[in-house]
């Protein structure tokens, strides 16, 4: 029965690690922005050009000055090496994830650069870190991360 006992229990393991697997992407596109703000956020658009000098100066904040790369990490996956049942709340944000990638529009990106993040360790940027034009500039960067 000790055996038995144990396989079950192993089985069990297997079945909540998988759930927890696939519900953290679920999370992942949940709007982070409240729905009363959801549509202003997604009506705004990056106004910076889409150009290499842009996205360097994003990839530039990024690893220094907005210290993304702290939660968000030098590759943008968010703490993939961290064990989930030691952390209260969201891992940070995949970037890479083409799901999310779509799921987002560069003003809600904006709205929680500004706001941070209810629920989540994501606190607000703007201003006290970074300016409006430079969390853009993140932003666009934060878009190549999800490239092929």
């Amino acid at each position: 029965m000790h055996g038995l006992g144990a396989i079950l229990m192993a089985m069990a393991w297997g079945l909540l690690t998988t759930a927890l697997a696939f519900e953290a992407p679920a999370d992942s596109l949940r709007p982070r922005v409240p729905p009363q703000a959801l549509a202003t956020a997604r009506s705004l658009h990056n106004p910076l050009p889409d150009t290499p000098e842009v996205v360097e100066q994003g990839r530039r904040l990024y690893y220094g000055k907005g210290f993304c790369v702290a939660c968000h990490g030098r590759d943008g996956r968010g703490m993939t090496d961290v064990d989930p049942a030691l952390v209260t709340g969201p891992l940070p944000t995949d970037f890479t994830q083409a799901a999310w990638q779509a799921a987002r529009t560069d003003g809600e990106l904006l709205w929680i650069l500004r706001h941070g993040s209810a629920g989540t360790a994501m606190a607000a940027f703007i201003p006290t870190v970074l300016t409006e034009e430079e969390a853009w500039q993140v932003i666009r960067f934060v878009r190549t991360l999800g490239r092929p």
